[in-house]
């Protein structure tokens, strides 16, 4: 028994002192929200007399959400207020990079598919455009994009679906879908056709009207007129891509798909508004969950739908890969095969969709129906000055009350607060490496809430340690010796320790989920505190209790506030 105490105290001691020395050597450290450290905080609004729904805006706050995170800045708060959206960056300094991350244009553009490709470091194929490789030299995509730096080879099946392969069924009328006709859905094939450029064993590729560009490994690629160049890994032994941050719609470009592939566009021929508004529908479709979307009648609506369809479904230069796709800020959200000429009514989108991809994909089809073009209000930069004179503020009001807290325990519990000053240190050094760690990895940021929640928790700590003492002082007042009424305080503290643990982490779970921003962080420290006590009080508190009960420096003088020897019980008048 004795044994178990021991390991489990110096255990709890050493993580504790192990991460603290870990953080510090590697310089790792909490790092600090919009209000302690400054940053940038962007107001978008719609463009004025522009209609739109609220989809599109939750759409738009999603794809911010995506961008933001994509770029690493820790903790952003992205919040839609009204028909307005309040983007907070901490750490960034530059309006125009707060602009660049938060520009997104909420606009579906409708592309035909040239090829997909996932990363490989062997040969180049993408369906439709002439490209011959050497080892560790560019390619050249007639009238495209090129791709230089990393081979690559197309895969069997190249879809743009959320997963799997997807179809474009036509389907008669504006109500009932009708009949489908469906084809092969295997994608691009990756062959290569046997005219058009070549690259030579220097790097360089030629083609009539072409300018040459220098790329990051260093070779040299020559282009067509029109062309544009992506530089995919610079280094060959890692198999790595870079898409365009933005969509240009009006270039051929590489851009990722929801399954990581890189798929090349051409331009783009027709935007979301040929869609009805409202009218897409994930629902079971042959089996499987499809989405059906209406189209506008008339030349802009299934005109310009039909001139792409029947492009892709003949498998024409400018779409050999007979795949369309629906592209949304720089990213193939579906790019389903087309397999009929031309569609009346609305189209049926099929393929290896789960009932939330569906869904996902027809939210997409109806913001682009009605797309939101955002405009940037206000852009202001927030000073860290206040937020440093806040921060100090905090910690001197937080010293302070611990020290407080340290001497009242001292008076009322005399040498079993040192049990307490040492425990609020470790829990301390536990929380600042975890804080720490949650930055470094996760891009979590501590703002001035969270360290309102930390010093809120303060109270949670000492509580269960005023839980266990009170009740070590009524085992004693029971006659029961102070090693006896160790163990058996323990056990029925500890109960009541979890169940007012529980309350505060079930508060805190309930407050993180249904709040937002600042709120967030004060909840998410608070529960981080709360779960860091049950874990002290156990594996720190208990063992330091029961040795100390054993060991002389808790003999021959009062203890808790009380001798440790018990008081006289009074029986019929007589004393025993």
């Amino acid at each position: 028994m004795r044994r178990k105490l021991i390991t489990s105290l110096v255990g709890i001691v050493i993580l504790a002192a192990a991460l603290l020395a870990t953080n510090v050597g590697l310089g790792y450290k909490p790092a600090l929200g919009l209000d302690l450290r400054g940053g940038i905080s962007v107001t978008l609004r719609p463009v004025a007399g522009q209609p739109f729904t609220p989809s599109s805006l939750d759409l738009a706050v999603e794809r911010i959400r995506q961008r933001v995170d994509s770029k690493g800045v820790g903790e952003p708060e992205i919040l839609r207020q009204g028909d307005a959206i309040v983007v907070n960056l901490p750490g960034v300094n530059s309006q125009k990079d707060a602009l660049d991350l938060v520009n997104v244009t909420g606009k579906v553009y409708l592309r035909p598919v040239l090829g997909c490709y996932s990363a490989s470091p062997t040969a180049t194929s993408v369906a439709g455009a002439t490209s011959s490789t050497v080892s560790g030299t560019g390619t050249t995509l007639a009238g495209a994009t090129t791709v230089v730096g990393v081979a690559t080879t197309a895969p069997p099946n190249s879809s743009g679906a959320v997963v799997g392969n997807s179809t474009l069924a036509s389907s008669s009328g504006t109500a009932a879908p009708g009949p489908s006709r469906r084809v092969d859905s295997a994608g691009p094939t990756g062959t290569t056709s046997s005219t058009g450029t070549t690259t030579t064993s220097g790097g360089t590729s030629t083609t009539a009207a072409s300018t040459s560009t220098t790329v990051a490994n260093g070779s040299s690629t020559t282009l067509g007129a029109g062309t544009s160049t992506t530089v995919v890994g610079a280094d060959q032994s890692t198999t790595t891509s870079v898409a365009l941050p933005f969509s240009d719609p009006t270039k051929s470009q590489v851009l990722p798909d929801r399954n990581g592939q890189q798929c090349q566009v051409g331009p783009s021929g027709g935007d979301g508004t040929v869609f009805e508004k409202d009218s897409a529908a994930a629902e079971i479709i042959g089996g499987g969950w499809g989405v059906t979307v209406g189209l506008k009648p008339g030349r802009s609506g299934e005109g310009i739908w039909n001139a792409l369809a029947s492009s892709c479904y003949s498998g024409s230069k400018t779409c050999p890969s007979h795949q369309l796709a629906i592209e949304l800020d720089g990213e193939i959200q579906s790019a389903p095969t087309v397999n009929a000429p031309s569609f009346t009514g609305n189209v049926q989108i099929t393929g290896k969709f789960s009932r939330a991809e569906a869904e996902k994909l027809a939210q997409v089809l109806n913001s682009g129906a009605l797309p939101v073009t955002l405009t940037s209000e206000q852009v202001e930069n927030v000073s860290a000055t206040l937020g440093k004179d806040s921060l100090r503020s905090a910690l001197i009001a937080g010293a302070i009350g611990i020290g407080l807290v340290i001497l009242f325990m001292i008076a009322y519990y005399r040498r079993l607060a040192v049990v307490v000053v040492v425990g609020m240190l470790i829990s301390g050094a536990l929380i600042y490496s975890m804080t720490s760690l949650i930055s470094r990895f996760y891009n979590g940021v501590l703002s001035l809430s969270g360290i309102a929640g930390l010093i809120v928790s303060i109270g949670v700590t000492i509580d269960s340690y005023v839980v266990f003492f009170e009740r070590l002082k009524d085992e004693v007042r029971g006659g029961r010796s102070l090693r006896n009424s160790a163990q058996r305080g323990f056990k029925a503290a500890f109960r009541t320790i979890l169940l007012a643990d529980a309350v505060s982490l079930i508060g805190a779970a309930v407050l993180w989920y249904l709040s937002v921003g600042a709120v967030r962080g004060f909840a998410f420290y608070l529960g981080l505190s709360t779960v860091t006590d049950i874990f002290v009080a156990y594996f720190f508190t208990r063992p330091a209790v029961l040795l100390l009960a054993r060991s002389k420096f808790m003999s021959g003088s009062k203890i808790l506030g009380l001798s440790n020897q018990s008081e006289p019980v009074q029986l019929s008048g007589a004393t025993i």
